[in-house]
């Protein structure tokens, strides 16, 4: 997909496109990636045609209900999911439970790393809600990891605008 397409489909569907790509990234869902939407979303900040602090808080806003989604997915099924995994793949089963045992270890502190870091930071809601994790320090570890990733994201997008938009336009 060209940034030309995306560019015609913020500026057809403006702020709710971004909502919805992030959703699905956060999700762990095919779409748009939201390493891509997220520096153009801050190019388009720059430009005027949405806020910096809107497009933040649409990003963090997503990012956080589609972590939501994962861990209540994760609380009310993870364990017959689980079950399941281990009967396909038996030898996983030691480092599944030793990873489980860390993060209810470490518990806030592991998913807010684990939101910092590529692939884990939308597969970490799965287990913190299979172990149960109390809500509020998920909701609070998950939005501070979210908030510095979308940061980083739409804020090269932001400040390097001119430079990346020059390059793909």
């Amino acid at each position: 997909m060209s940034v030309q397409a995306l560019t015609q489909y913020f500026t057809q569907y403006g702020a709710i496109f971004v909502f919805v790509i992030v959703l699905l990234e956060y999700m762990n869902l095919p779409g748009f990636p939201a390493g891509v939407i997220m520096p153009l979303a801050g190019i388009w900040a720059s430009k005027g045609a949405i806020s910096f602090p809107a497009v933040m808080l649409i990003s963090v806003a997503a990012g956080l209900l589609g972590s939501w989604i994962l861990y209540f997915l994760g609380r009310l099924g993870g364990d017959a999911f689980f079950r399941f995994y281990i009967k396909k793949f038996p030898k996983q089963k030691g480092l599944i439970e030793k990873n489980l045992e860390a993060l209810q270890k470490r518990g806030a502190l592991a998913v807010f790393i684990g939101k910092l870091v590529p692939m884990m930071r939308t597969l970490i809601s799965i287990p913190a809600g299979m172990i149960s994790m109390e809500f509020g320090r998920y909701t609070i570890s998950s939005a501070l990891g979210v908030l510095i990733w979308n940061t980083v994201f739409i804020g090269a997008g932001y400040f390097m605008g001119d430079a990346v938009w020059k390059v793909f336009a």
